[in-house]
């Protein structure tokens, strides 16, 4: 099976070797990476053409020429990735947020699912207790309420940005008419799994904040991703009755 890990970066340069090289220990067989480094200034596109250059066979590398967003980063390494043979394509942050150790059991459990979430809302699933009480509440209140009152959506953890996709489900959703470029990109895409019916399996996770670096996630941007969720239902109306049978919320 060949799994390609598609990793946007922006100002990540003290994560980003550590992350490689984390990644190449991982029990996962024809694994590659797609950096997609977006005008990075401290240096990170030069150390991802460095990573490259000693494994070109496994790591790849996409400049883009300013700041142009997590939605179309996603969206273009999904396709990238389509077009160089993935199987399954697995997406997450390159701050150790997501734990690289949990992409073994995401990736063995793909004959079975079309999609597996890394969940923060599931049993089993936990948040780095250093989160702050008002961080906690936005964050759960926009998975627990927000988003399941609006779209009607099932998956306790709209949100997430851990995600292994299958080439079937990539190929089923209409990658180039998603619109939602920031973070809402993540509701988008986990709405539209659930509309198409596919098979989604939650995996528990435990969300560590990242080790280095500033958090691009600002309470701005958590209140922008809010309003934007009514966006979402207006372009696309409500789920079907069969896509909610569909879902399954599962946890191992």
């Amino acid at each position: 099976m060949k799994t390609f890990i598609i990793l946007p970066t922006f100002n990540e340069a003290q994560n980003l070797a550590p992350m490689i090289e984390h990644l190449h220990r991982l029990a996962i067989p024809d694994l590659h990476v797609l950096i997609i480094d977006d005008n990075s200034q401290d240096g990170t596109g030069a150390i991802a053409d460095t990573l490259s250059a000693r494994e070109p066979q496994r790591v790849f590398v996409m400049h883009r020429p300013g700041k142009m967003g997590l939605g179309t980063a996603y969206i273009t390494g999904f396709q990238w990735a389509l077009a160089h043979g993935a199987d399954c394509v697995i997406q997450m942050d390159a701050d150790f947020s997501h734990s690289p150790d949990y992409l073994p059991h995401f990736v063995a459990q793909m004959p079975a699912y079309d999609v597996v979430v890394g969940s923060r809302y599931v049993p089993g699933g936990k948040l780095d207790p250093r989160w702050s009480g008002w961080r906690y509440f936005l964050s759960k209140w926009a998975n627990s309420v927000w988003v399941h009152l609006i779209l009607g959506t099932q998956v306790r953890d709209a949100t997430a940005g851990f995600k292994c996709w299958s080439r079937r489900a990539l190929e089923k959703i209409p990658l180039a008419n998603v619109r939602s470029n920031g973070y809402i990109f993540q509701v988008e895409m986990a709405y539209l799994a659930e509309k198409l019916g596919l098979q989604i399996l939650e995996w528990p996770i435990y969300f560590e904040d990242r080790r280095i670096g500033k958090s691009k996630m600002t309470v701005p941007v958590k209140f922008e991703a809010a309003w934007r969720v009514m966006e979402i239902r207006l372009r696309y109306g409500a789920l079907s009755n069969a896509a909610r049978v569909e879902y399954q919320r599962v946890s191992p």
